[in-house]
């Protein structure tokens, strides 16, 4: 496929790939920095780029039988849906389905070479920042609702009873739309996108210019920063305050506890929530800095983009769904019963 005339005229200027990184190297010039990019788009290491797509194509199909089943369980069991906890889960999960959906989709038309019109990568781009804000937003408000109900077992119904927490949910979905919209429009304004960048639509690559952007860019990547250590802090403070608040009650002292092994679990999570970002935030300061060159920047982005932040979206319906015992005995029954009517025999002929 044809490369767009604004990477044509970028290209009629080449020299060796040697020379271009020590221009890279020595100048912060934007301008090298988006040819550089464009130039790697082009010549990718073709094996390793596929192998990068496996992880999310795995991802994906494995999120693809256990979350529907999940949601099903959830939402065919009257007594389960009428708890805050199953909505929420069900709430999560739909987010981390919808994440996996679009990132995959990404990936394998960034692995294809499949350039997209600006306008088709802006929604790809815009749905995949829902999907993951959702999926932020849910993750923090489980948190509070395990803190509530801990804390305030005996007012817990009457702070968040089904009703209110389909409100939340819903609230949650606007504050999920809305903060990536108004970055998207801002940006739009702006004319801070960029139509070369934007025809390779990798997520990796588009991180990777944040930093080196516009102010408009650089504003909107902070603030999203805040918020996402704002609800990441928001999770840890409060298990910290509910192991603090129940460490006299005797449920830590075994290491085997069912108490221990979900926190133990849900802080797995929390983990590969907070370390992706961790490491994407040092990784551009260090390229910023030209402390480490553009490829190994490349790398390091596409490791944490297509394998670090997509494993908690796996591991979530594993770790928290069917962790609880209503969800897990559902599934148990609808396995036992599709088995039975299996082997069941055939009626006898009269």
């Amino acid at each position: 496929m044809d490369f767009s005339g604004c990477a044509l005229v970028k290209r009629a200027n080449a020299t060796a790939y040697h020379h271009r990184e020590t221009v890279f190297n020595s100048s912060s010039n934007l301008d090298s920095l988006y040819y550089l990019l464009e130039e790697w788009a082009l010549n990718p290491s073709g094996t390793n780029m596929k192998m990068f797509l496996i992880p999310p194509v795995v991802c994906l199909v494995a999120g693809v039988l256990i979350i529907p089943t999940i949601l099903f369980v959830i939402f065919s069991r009257f007594n389960i849906r009428q708890e805050t906890r199953y909505l929420l889960l069900g709430n999560a999960l739909l987010s981390d389905l919808i994440y996996l959906l679009f990132y995959t989709l990404l990936a394998a038309l960034s692995a294809a070479h499949v350039h997209l019109p600006k306008e088709a990568c802006v929604l790809l781009l815009f749905l995949l920042a829902v999907a993951y804000c959702g999926g932020l937003f849910t993750a923090a408000a489980i948190v509070l609702d395990t803190y509530i109900a801990i804390l305030f077992p005996l007012r817990y119904i009457a702070i968040l009873p089904p009703s209110r927490t389909k409100k939340i949910i819903v609230l949650l979905w606007m504050c999920s739309g809305a903060f990536p919209g108004i970055l998207f429009l801002v940006l739009s304004s702006t004319h801070s996108f960029v139509s070369c960048v934007l025809e390779m639509c990798s997520v990796p690559v588009i991180l990777i210019l944040t930093l080196n952007g516009t102010d408009a860019v650089k504003l909107c990547f902070w603030l999203s920063t805040m918020v996402i250590f704002l609800c990441l802090s928001l999770i840890f403070c409060c298990y910290a305050l509910l192991y603090f608040k129940t460490k006299q009650s005797g449920i830590w002292e075994s290491i085997c506890s069912r108490a221990s092994v979900t926190f133990l679990m849900h802080n797995t999570v929390l983990f590969f929530y907070f370390f992706p970002l961790l490491a994407l935030f040092v990784e551009s300061f260090l390229c910023v800095n030209i402390v480490i060159r553009l490829q190994t920047g490349i790398w390091v982005s596409l490791t944490v983009c297509n394998v670090l932040m997509i494993l908690p979206k796996i591991l979530f319906p594993f770790l928290y769904g069917l962790r609880y015992r209503e969800i897990s005995a559902s599934l148990k029954s609808i396995v036992r019963r599709k088995h039975l009517h299996l082997v069941s025999p055939a009626p006898s002929p009269s």
